[in-house]
């Protein structure tokens, strides 16, 4: 029987192979920059340009981890500023070994990246050999930025009684493998992105590659380490577990939000493609038409302005936008966001009233519904001005086709790949915080320190 330790040397063995095989290059690795800069005299704003985005995606971090603690309760802070912050240290290292590797090989993007098929990519591992390169470490360092962002997701449907031993083993593998073989499929030049309906799938920024896969994880993860104690009453109706800090979430919501402008206008990978600046006002237009949605739905509802409700109908607009924001036109991401906010607020009920699943950020909801809807918007509402990615708006019925195929296709491998992780993970070390442990709070129990100790007087 293999123990953990033997499985991680066999997965070291195998990738020093696979660096040690010969590859076909069509240039050779370029590690200080010279002969990209002789060969692209415009190389270094397009080298800053990413880099910079790169900067804002990861300064996201800071949005989620105030967003997920503002909706837990005050004892387990600590616990979900830890999980947030492990994420991208143990993904990122996971992303250099492994992630990218299996995400682009194949793909011919950068230096290093020649060797892969459809299904998986097999060059690039550790950034050596061939990918000790300042393209290839450019791409790398945007894309792993990505890759923090679809791990995190997960840790605001599982808070408050997810042990954190069991948390950073999923840190690694989703980094390591899940994300990124479903982001070969249509990144990578995999099999989605080569299909034969329109231009194949398109999903330009990530609601499908970083969002859909992130929530439907976070639905499984969810689903398989139950509800939170006293979440629900014995006749299965959900109670209200109020976060303990909703400036936490106003304020990561906006840190979020800026982010979003590196994420989305930064998927050009280049600043002289002016395709930018629409990018940038559908990103925006999105998101805020999603907050205005959704703020209003639940006044006519309660007659309360909810602030949670309106940062989530905020974020559910980015996601939904994220594909196709390259594609469309301001009065589509208008519509894109607007129908957002009010599937975050169907999807948030659905979850709770009818499959008994306790999000406590409703993280399943923003990027796991909407990720999906935001592909589908990709086949409405694409114009044919940009990448001649053409929708039904234009007359083009194929690209609908090719996904809603990407949709099916994520929903199988995210929540199927993400169930099987975490039957794993309970399996092995075990998932859940004790009763004891979760009652008295995951800050203390697992991390020894309290985010708000009382003052005390020293004699």
């Amino acid at each position: 029987m293999f123990t953990k330790r033997r499985i991680v040397v066999l997965l070291l063995v195998a990738a020093l192979l696979l660096l040690g095989a010969p590859a076909a290059l069509a240039q050779g690795p370029d590690p200080s920059g010279e002969a990209t800069l002789a060969a692209n005299p415009e190389a270094p704003v397009n080298f800053v340009w990413v880099l910079m985005a790169g900067f804002l995606v990861f300064f996201m971090q800071a949005g989620f981890a105030l967003v997920e603690a503002g909706f837990a309760r005050a004892k387990n802070t600590i616990n979900i500023l830890t999980k947030n912050f492990m994420d991208f240290c143990i993904g990122g290292l996971a992303f250099w070994a492994f992630g990218f590797a299996i995400m682009f090989g194949g793909s011919a993007i950068a230096p290093g990246t020649e060797m892969g098929n459809s299904i998986i990519g097999y060059s690039g591992f550790f950034l050596s050999s061939a990918a000790y390169d300042v393209t290839t470490a450019q791409m790398w360092f945007f894309q792993m930025c990505f890759a923090a962002a679809a791990a995190t997701i997960v840790s605001g449907a599982m808070a408050e009684r997810t042990k954190i031993t069991a948390y950073m083993a999923y840190s690694f593998l989703v980094s390591a493998v899940v994300y990124p073989i479903f982001g070969h499929w249509v990144w990578g030049g995999g099999w989605l992105s080569t299909l034969p309906f329109g231009v194949g799938a398109r999903d330009f920024a990530g609601s499908g590659v970083v969002h859909s896969v992130g929530g439907l994880v976070a639905l499984a993860g969810a689903w398989m380490v139950g509800p939170r104690t006293g979440k629900f009453a014995k006749d299965g109706t959900p109670r209200v577990i109020a976060g303990h800090n909703l400036p936490f979430v106003a304020l990561g919501t906006m840190i979020l939000f800026v982010g979003w402008f590196g994420f989305n206008p930064g998927s050009t990978l280049a600043a002289t493609d002016l395709r930018i600046s629409v990018i940038a006002v559908n990103t925006f237009l999105a998101g805020v038409a999603g907050a205005v949605v959704a703020l209003y739905y639940i006044m006519t509802r309660t007659g309360k302005a909810d602030l949670g409700m309106a940062c989530n109908g905020c974020l559910a607009g980015l996601v939904a936008v994220t594909a196709s924001c390259a594609y469309v036109a301001p009065w589509a991401a208008v519509v894109i966001g607007a129908v957002a906010g009010l599937l975050m607020i169907g999807s948030v009920s659905f979850v709770e009233n009818k499959l008994k699943i306790d999000d406590p950020v409703g993280a399943i909801s923003v990027h796991g519904a909407n990720g999906l809807w935001g592909l589908l918007a990709v086949g409405i509402f694409s114009d044919g001005s940009y990448g001649g990615v053409a929708g039904l708006v234009a007359g083009n019925g194929g690209q609908i086709v090719a996904q809603l195929i990407t949709m099916g296709t994520v929903i199988v491998w995210a929540l199927g790949i993400g169930l099987l992780m975490f039957a794993m993970i309970k399996k092995s070390m075990g998932l859940r915080a004790s009763a004891e442990e979760e009652h008295e709070g995951l800050d203390i129990t697992e991390h020894g320190a309290e985010a708000y100790p009382a003052d005390v007087t020293l004699a």
